[in-house]
């Protein structure tokens, strides 16, 4: 669909009404895709932080829900300048701790970072189950 409207944008070029018209068609389009998208993370990190015992809300407050997705995966505090500073490493890593805080494999968490609109909803919205913080399991015991 987007191809035609591509298409069509390209064709009629000339007379600005109709590229105009089309181009805000594309517009709404985008927007349009972009809200689901939005919409369908949110949902997912909701569900999410409720399964994990964690107030649902915290989902959709930006720091915040990072502080409380380093609580849910059992990194300390600390960690949120780490993930400010560096985020797509603290991402990735942070990412591979919630696929085991819920039982999952090193799969699913690279699945988490590369697929993040696929696998968090599948995460939130799936039957697996919160088993604790795996970062603070595997804390060398002193």
């Amino acid at each position: 669909m987007l191809l035609s409207i591509l298409t069509f944008l390209f064709l009629f070029q000339h007379n600005e009404e109709i590229s105009g018209g089309a181009a805000a068609i594309v517009g709404i389009i985008m927007f349009l895709i972009y809200a689901i998208v939005i919409i369908v993370m949110i949902a997912g990190m909701w569900k999410i932080f409720v399964k994990a015992g964690k107030p649902g809300w915290a989902a959709i407050i930006p720091i915040y829900n990072i502080i409380i997705l380093l609580e849910i995966v059992g990194r300390p505090m600390w960690w949120i300048l780490i993930y400010l500073i560096c985020s797509p490493i603290a991402a990735i890593i942070i990412s591979l701790d919630l696929a085991k805080s819920f039982g999952k494999d090193i799969g699913f968490g690279i699945g988490l970072i590369i697929l993040p609109i696929v696998f968090y909803p599948m995460l939130g919205f799936g039957s697996a189950t919160y088993v604790g913080p795996s970062a603070a399991q595997n804390k060398p015991q002193a």
